[in-house]
């Protein structure tokens, strides 16, 4: 096999970690125009999940979705990237179950404050819970593995310091989950560092794919 024929499958695997990466760039822009074309919700008292009701409702979902294409193309990316150990392959696993999530949440759009209730907006807050408590255990899995894989061993700090971030973030968003509280601006700073870490986890994984 000569080196071009062993160069050929480790470019091909790195563009999943580019598109995972491309996923992430455009969830950020996606976000920065929601809040130039809706400046009627206020970042505040509102989560980023209610830009997909209204007018522009589609930038949010195709937010969404670029959210799962990401997760997946990314999911797809470590399962071929030599990590071997259980907590990689149930971290894997729970990638899958977020991208399920994410596309219903694409699909079902959120109830807006004092609205009445409805079912997508219930489906909507299920898959919310399920997709944060999915990328929570990921976060947490994923570090555990790199060890035990040279091309990932040092980014193991870098992976735990975000890791931390994320948790300190998360408990943010929990403590302002009350009526006054600027849960809004606690929501978008979790999804800052969640797209910070899906950022710097693709980025390490390309390196990795296309050093094999």
């Amino acid at each position: 096999m000569t080196t071009q024929e062993v160069a050929k499958p480790a470019t091909s695997s790195a563009f999943l970690a580019t598109g995972a990466m491309f996923c992430m760039v455009y969830s950020a822009i996606a976000l920065l125009a929601l809040h130039v074309l809706r400046p009627d919700y206020a970042p505040e008292s509102n989560f980023i999940s209610n830009y997909g009701v209204g007018p522009f409702g589609w930038v949010m979902t195709t937010w969404f979705l670029a959210q799962a294409v990401g997760t997946l193309l990314f999911a797809i990316g470590v399962a071929r990237s030599g990590l071997r150990s259980i907590t990689a392959r149930i971290a894997i696993s729970l990638m899958v179950i977020e991208v399920v999530g994410l596309v219903f949440s694409a699909t079902f759009p959120t109830d807006l404050p004092g609205a009445p209730p409805t079912r997508a907006g219930h489906i909507h807050t299920i898959s919310f819970l399920v997709n944060v408590a999915s990328f929570l255990a990921v976060t947490l899995l994923l570090p555990i593995s790199f060890g035990s894989h040279p091309g990932w061993r040092s980014f193991r700090p870098t992976a735990w310091a975000l890791t931390g971030l994320i948790i300190v973030a998360f408990a943010i968003q929990f403590a302002t989950l009350h009526k006054g509280m600027p849960y809004g601006l606690a929501n978008r700073f979790f999804v800052i560092v969640a797209l910070a870490w899906g950022l710097a986890t693709a980025a390490r994984l390309r390196a990795v794919l296309l050093s094999r």
